[in-house]
């Protein structure tokens, strides 16, 4: 699929675009949405929504921050898994050989590969361009808030991992060790989310979230 050569492809265009891109990633994704409910369809259309309302602020090019949304997660390598740190530069290779496939504007390739390859917090890919910084802060916004605490909480299952600390449930006297707690994960990832915001508009987002996470800590505590 070959946009026009103008950063501002018309909204028909756009439309067949997602459209496009939403029935792959529903049939790539089949039952995988079922066993990981942290990057399932749901996921896409949330970073994808996001991607959309920051690029419109910052004046980004969709023709590139739209693929690159709906593509991010087009491999998924568990969190736990040593390949995890490569898995965003395995995503965009695979996701630029697929839109290569559909004869999608080829120009446009590298610019959505760098977009993929640095929104992963784990990869440590500074991002180089508008779109790259749109799609990161997009899908970081994803890690954060009440959606970010379920999907914390929906990874750890898959892990089996505990819940928290039973004898220091919010690291007040030990670094945190989210590899066997999840609370734990709130204070050595998603705590630091919001200083690595990008645009305006995404920062803005974290700030609300963040307060959101930590008066779900304090209920937690409360609780137990």
């Amino acid at each position: 699929m070959t946009l026009a050569t103008s950063p501002r492809p018309s909204a028909h265009e756009l439309e067949a675009l997602e459209a496009g891109l939403r029935e792959h990633m529903t049939t790539r994704l089949g039952r995988e949405s079922a066993s990981d409910p942290a990057h399932d369809l749901l996921h896409l259309e949330r970073v994808v929504a996001s991607a959309k309302c920051f690029a419109a602020g910052e004046n980004a090019d969709l023709r590139v921050v739209i693929p690159a949304a709906w593509l991010h997660d087009y491999v998924v390598v568990p969190k736990d898994d040593p390949r995890r740190s490569q898995a965003s530069r395995i995503a965009a290779g695979e996701a630029c050989a697929y839109l290569e496939s559909i004869h999608y504007t080829p120009e446009l390739l590298p610019a959505i590969a760098h977009a993929i390859e640095a929104h992963s917090f784990s990869a440590n890919i500074a991002p180089k361009s508008l779109e790259a910084k749109v799609v990161q802060d997009a899908d970081r916004l994803d890690g954060i808030g009440a959606i970010g605490i379920a999907r914390c909480f929906a990874c750890a299952g898959v892990m089996g991992r505990a819940f928290y600390s039973p004898t220091d449930p919010f690291c007040g006297g030990r670094t945190p060790d989210d590899t066997r707690f999840t609370v734990d994960h709130f204070y050595s990832k998603l705590f630091k989310t919001a200083a690595t915001m990008q645009t305006s508009a995404g920062r803005h987002e974290a700030e609300r979230r963040m307060a959101v996470m930590k008066r779900f800590l304090r209920e937690l505590g409360e609780e137990i």
